[in-house]
């Protein structure tokens, strides 16, 4: 029986493993760390353990905590170099905190600090996969957060509801709870007359996209609302739950879970576990724009064939990830190309009966194959 309301979230039959991410404005305020806070939360988890669910925690706030303490302004990002320093300092002091609140009630913490680039090479993924399992099996909670002493633009998540939503796929868990600064995803921005939260959203359409507000209310976190639609998107291609939920107040997860406060994310569909993760990836190597007949065709589950490609851009490799997209630059698909970038361009609208002239070799059968490509 899937999960349908938020009640379902306390359930263990329904609910046996749970990822609660924790945003900067939660734990850090103008004074500093808001310790009254963390520890009700931190009762909240020991209630989930004690029902028998295992719970992770995706825990923000390094980089403030280590800011304040260095005395750096705009937070510590006023930089990349200032947010590596303050990442370095705050992360010593937010693990010791969890282990702290967490060992008052014979909780063991383990912290996990992870890069984009751990979640999006299969090999490193699957790593993952193993240390969560086993530190849950060993009755620990793991605390991870984003490696941001290390991680540069080019390899960072730059939020982590998204991060939240890839470790939920690599622990396989049930649902995943983003503790943020408002009630749930409104049809409208909230601050206008007639905003209305919806409780239960099924997929994330175009529509509900438009819904989105880029804007956080604390400016201390990076990730607005539409980080928070694609950390849906994410988990529901693992058939996750992902709810949005307001985490100001005293005992947020009873607050979400009891009153029903929030909006729940239900998965309309389940990719298969590589297909799961090669759609969560965010970070893709190139594009290959497609005509109308060859749209039509994925949608029908075929392979690319290079003769309904139209163009391509970016520069990748045999077993990079790219991106289809129609002529209106609509992405239709991503999947691991068969070819590199030169080769894609060389046999762009061809046959596969003319493209061993042009390669040297006998083709593959096909540019993207079904099996290595997951519908958006």
């Amino acid at each position: 029986m899937p999960i349908a309301r938020l009640s379902d979230l306390a359930d263990p039959a329904l609910s046996p493993r749970l990822v609660i991410k924790v945003g900067s404005a939660l734990l850090v305020g103008p004074e500093g760390v808001r310790r009254a806070w963390i520890t009700q939360l931190v009762a909240e988890i020991a209630e989930a353990r004690s029902r028998g669910q295992d719970v992770i925690v995706v825990s923000s706030g390094a980089i403030a905590l280590g800011a304040a303490t260095l005395g750096l302004e705009k937070g510590g990002r006023g930089s990349l170099a200032d947010a590596q320093a303050s990442a370095a300092v705050g992360q010593i002091a937010l693990s010791g905190l969890w282990a702290e609140l967490l060992g008052a009630h014979g909780i063991t913490a383990a912290q996990m600090l992870l890069t984009l680039e751990d979640l999006e090479d299969r090999r490193r993924y699957l790593n993952v996969t193993a240390t969560l399992t086993r530190l849950l099996d060993a009755g620990a909670v793991p605390v991870i957060n984003e490696n941001d002493s290390v991680a540069t633009q080019e390899i960072r998540f730059g939020d982590n509801d998204r991060l939240a939503a890839r470790v939920a796929q690599a622990a396989q868990a049930s649902a995943v709870m983003l503790l943020s600064d408002i009630d749930g995803l409104y049809d409208r921005h909230p601050k206008l007359p007639g905003a209305q939260m919806i409780p239960v959203v099924e997929g994330v359409t175009a529509e509900v996209r438009a819904m989105a507000s880029t804007e956080s209310n604390s400016g201390m976190g990076s990730g607005g609302m539409v980080s928070k639609l694609q950390a849906a998107e994410i988990a529901e291609l693992a058939g996750i739950c992902l709810v949005i939920g307001n985490g100001q107040h005293e005992r947020p997860v009873a607050r979400i879970v009891s009153q029903g406060i929030g909006t729940l994310f239900v998965p309309k569909r389940k990719a298969a576990a590589r297909k799961a993760w090669l759609g969560g990836r965010l970070r893709l190597k190139g594009e290959i724009v497609v005509d109308d007949g060859a749209a039509a065709a994925l949608g029908r589950g075929s392979s690319l064939l290079a003769k309904g490609i139209t163009a391509v851009e970016g520069v990748f490799s045999r077993g990079d990830p790219v991106a289809i997209v129609d002529g209106q630059g609509s992405v239709l698909a991503h999947g691991l190309s068969e070819y590199d970038a030169a080769e894609c361009a060389a046999i762009v609208g061809l046959h596969s009966s003319d493209q061993e002239a042009v390669l040297g070799y006998a083709p593959r059968s096909s540019v993207v194959h079904r099996d290595q490509m997951v519908l958006k």
